[in-house]
């Protein structure tokens, strides 16, 4: 019987450039009863000043409030719903996206909405100060969650002062700064056509995608659109000062953090990263849900997980424990980071962990939303799409001296950081913890 894992892929994205250089990827799923249309814009939270941080998520707000065509702020959603479709947008620090999804035949619609409100917003005053209100609303509520904020004051720790450290939505007096002028000049700097990338995924015909991307992509830009997009500043190396982060909350139980400064998405150990996640923290099997829950009990949830941007990464754990358990999470935490360094994985537990990878990294294309969103977010932020079978080969090359190579690059002196959230008085031990942590 021939072995399925010996068939050739059959879904191949298709990239085309429009004469103005905004690029169009296809990805054509015949079965699909979808299509899947998403506009990705190479700018987010670390292009942005300080005094109005925040403003490419503001943006992306106000691009559904209305434009020249479809005046009423609910017309934009009234259009996708109204076909049994959905639509969203969701800014990152490096890029902004818009989506919407509907039956494959209103393709024509789908691209035309789409076009319209990233195109032609009107960005009303009115609708400026009514949305200005709901983002607030949005940063308190992300604020008054201790899961989210552990994470906020855990990127602080790693990163310090820099974009990178910083909120993507703002804060309420950046925000509370952004004017009418400041998003008109956003988008006559960032959203230019050499900037986007337009991905469609589906039951669609790449040469119809490709028609109608001309048709409402292709002019009608402004005069600066041929301009070159502003260089993005490096990040720094450096972490906080404050690399432990304690904000006491009266609640019942603590959300922990814990991070280090990892590698950059194009990295060549990106696949032996994604594997040592895989053994540290990366499911039920792994050795710190073993460790923390299984064997001691100390918390319901616990787990790893890598972020990479385009030249900086951190690899996070994050647990929920009560007050008196946190130090001994941590405890355990960091001497199962320190067996990474000085014991080589054993082959058994190499091949369990990429078989979880390559099988949930093939389960998350059974979609057209999934394929949409891979090819234009690597065409964005990578320049070309990685074949589905290289990531893999990528995951199959990995030896265990990749992964405990990988991991003395990562886990090392000084390069800890840490943030808790609720009940808890011993900040000191935990900041010695982290001033001190030695992979040796």
């Amino acid at each position: 019987m021939p072995d399925s894992r010996d068939a050739p892929h059959s879904v191949e994205p298709t990239i085309d450039v429009l004469p103005n250089g905004l690029r169009v990827v296809a990805t054509a799923i015949p079965h699909s009863q979808a299509a899947v249309l998403a506009a990705y814009v190479g700018v987010g939270s670390r292009d942005e000043a300080r005094e109005t941080l925040g403003l490419s998520h503001y943006l992306e707000h106000m691009l559904f409030k209305g434009t020249e065509s479809r005046p009423e702020p609910t017309a934009i959603s009234a259009a996708i719903e109204g076909a049994g479709g959905s639509l969203n947008a969701f800014t990152s620090r490096e890029l902004t996206c818009y989506w919407n999804r509907v039956p494959f035949d209103r393709l024509t619609l789908a691209m035309d909405v789409l076009a319209d409100s990233v195109r032609h917003s009107l960005l009303a005053e009115s609708e400026i100060e009514r949305e200005r209100t709901v983002i607030c609303s949005e940063i308190r509520r992300a604020h008054d969650q201790p899961g989210q904020r552990v994470s906020q004051l855990m990127t602080q720790a790693t990163y310090g002062e820099q974009p990178l450290g910083w909120e993507i939505a703002g804060d309420l007096e950046s925000v509370g700064a952004v004017t009418r002028e400041h998003l008109a000049e956003h988008i006559e700097t960032f959203y230019r056509p050499s900037n986007i990338v337009l991905s469609v995924a589906g039951n669609v015909e790449p040469e119809e995608v490709v028609e109608l991307a001309e048709r409402h992509w292709g002019d009608g830009w402004s005069e600066r659109a041929a301009d070159e997009t502003p260089a993005r500043s490096a990040a720094r190396d450096a972490m906080s000062d404050e690399s432990a982060q304690v904000e006491v909350r009266d609640l019942e139980q603590c959300s922990l953090a814990l991070a280090l400064r990892s590698i950059h998405r194009l990295d060549p150990d990106r696949y032996a990263m994604t594997l040592l996640n895989e053994v540290l923290g990366g499911g039920m099997s792994s050795r710190l849900f073993t460790e923390i829950r299984e064997k001691r009990g100390l918390a319901y949830s616990v787990g790893s997980h890598p972020t990479a941007f385009a030249d900086a990464g951190h690899l996070s754990i994050m647990a929920g424990v009560t007050a008196d358990h946190v130090l001994e999470t941590v405890d355990v935490a960091l001497d199962e980071l320190r067996k990474l360094t000085s014991e080589p994985v054993e082959e058994e537990e190499l091949e369990r962990v990429r078989e979880h990878a390559v099988g949930s990294f093939r389960l998350g294309l059974d979609a057209a939303a999934s394929w949409c969103h891979r090819a234009g977010g690597m065409l964005l932020a990578n320049g070309f799409i990685e074949p589905v079978e290289e990531t893999i080969a990528g995951y199959e090359s990995v030896t265990t001296a990749d992964i405990q190579r990988v991991a003395r690059r990562v886990i090392r002196e000084g390069n800890l950081a840490a943030a808790v959230v609720g009940p808890f008085d011993q900040a000191d031990d935990l900041r010695e913890r982290v001033d001190r942590f030695s992979p040796n």
